[in-house]
């Protein structure tokens, strides 16, 4: 059975760190894989999910399972974070949230719950965007179409091509948005750019698809979420998919949610049904420990204090790490533009290197980023950030 399977390469992130961690420079740099870093290259475990875990510890007497769709604290506080405490849609009861495994998780229960009500479905996503959307909604059985997104050439958002090529969007589609700190570019929408795509929406009829894995890092909790907001008042369906990887630092720990908006609480409740039934099929039930720590922190107002604080810290550290680069860069003499860099938001930025200057980053200089120049804003910190601009500077 198994004579003819042959190997497949390394990821290409995930071969990076591999790679990182091979190499004795003792000068290399890690912008690859995107995990939050501290200043001493460290992913920090959160002071309230150490509280938490704590407490969690002391309490709980069981390890049995959990309910299919999550722990009621853990959808509530989910509902809330995403939407607000007093939104709309919350009121009239047309929210259906599911625990799911994480944001890739949640994205795969998304989309193999559309496929099971609405088989071989079209779903636009943009380019370019998180390497794993493509293999993750696609094998699923989603039909995938590419709307253009990022203008490289200028190094920011190519609004006008996409909505003129999702113009064609239609209903029964769906169009992949990314909430806020869109990966790989760092460009997001602005709020009147979000309230065009509303209007193509509801005028056009298709559904979108919302992923949201930063809320929080780009410029606040309440501030990251205006879009997904916006068109949870305005439209009669919406697909949020989740992670808390990035803005509690579970990455292990597999925390995300699959979040529905329909038309009127009675499809709402049928849409859960049919979500916790495909999670049937594919999981039988969620993992609890990272959904339990994001309930009991979301749910106590200390705590909820102090991871909010961590995570401000974390963002201005980010935007911070923006404005420092270019800076540096400037002060170096490099003529090149990056002042980009620091007018985009989350975990990631092109550098807008080519494809030559990315492999003599690494070969040369031991600076691991990917092929399409990619990096991770969080991997820079005070002691590598004089040898990162002067070894772009010499790629130049």
């Amino acid at each position: 059975m198994f004579e003819a399977i042959e190997a497949l390469p390394p990821d290409p992130i995930l071969g990076l760190s591999a790679a990182y961690k091979k190499d004795t420079n003792p000068n290399k740099v890690d912008l690859g894989v995107g995990v939050y870093k501290d200043e001493s290259g460290n992913c920090p475990v959160m002071t309230a999910v150490k509280k938490a875990e704590f407490k969690k510890c002391g309490e709980e007497d069981s390890k049995a399972y959990i309910a299919q769709a999550g722990p009621e604290s853990y959808i509530s506080h989910t509902r809330e974070l995403l939407l607000g405490n007093a939104h709309p849609v919350l009121r009239e009861g047309r929210v259906s949230c599911v625990l799911a495994p994480g944001g890739s998780g949640s994205l795969r229960l998304a989309a193999e719950f559309i496929n099971n009500n609405a088989p071989g479905s079209k779903i636009y996503v943009s380019n370019p965007t998180w390497a794993n959307h493509v293999p993750l909604l696609s094998s699923s059985g989603l039909q995938l179409e590419q709307y253009p997104y990022y203008d490289y050439a200028s190094h920011s958002l190519d609004f006008d091509a996409m909505t003129s090529s999702l113009a064609t969007a239609k209903k029964g589609d769906l169009v992949l948005l990314h909430g806020c700190c869109h990966n790989p570019c760092g460009a997001d929408l602005s709020h009147a750019q979000w309230q065009i795509m509303t209007d193509m929406a509801l005028a056009q009829g298709f559904t979108p698809f919302i992923d949201v894995a930063y809320q929080g890092l780009g410029d606040g909790l309440d501030e990251d979420a205006y879009g997904m907001r916006l068109m949870a008042e305005k439209l009669p369906e919406l697909i949020i998919c989740s992670s808390y990887s990035k803005n509690f630092g579970l990455y292990r720990d597999r925390v995300g949610s699959v979040t529905i908006i329909a038309e009127n609480s009675e499809t709402c409740a049928a849409v859960g049904t049919q979500v916790v039934s495909t999670a049937r099929q594919m999981y039988s039930v969620p993992p609890a420990h990272g959904a339990f720590l994001v309930a009991a922190i979301l749910g106590d107002e200390e705590l909820t204090k102090e991871w909010n604080d961590e995570l401000t810290e974390m963002r201005d550290r980010i935007n911070g790490l923006r404005r420092m680069l270019v800076a540096k860069l400037t002060e170096i003499g490099v003529e090149k533009d990056f002042s980009f860099i620091q007018n985009e938001k989350g975990l990631f930025s092109f550098l807008g290197l080519s494809r030559e200057q990315v492999e003599s980053l690494i070969k040369d200089y031991s600076i691991y980023l990917v092929g399409s120049s990619r990096i991770n804003v969080a991997g820079i910190n005070n002691s590598n950030i004089d040898y990162l601009a002067e070894s772009i500077a010499k790629v130049l």
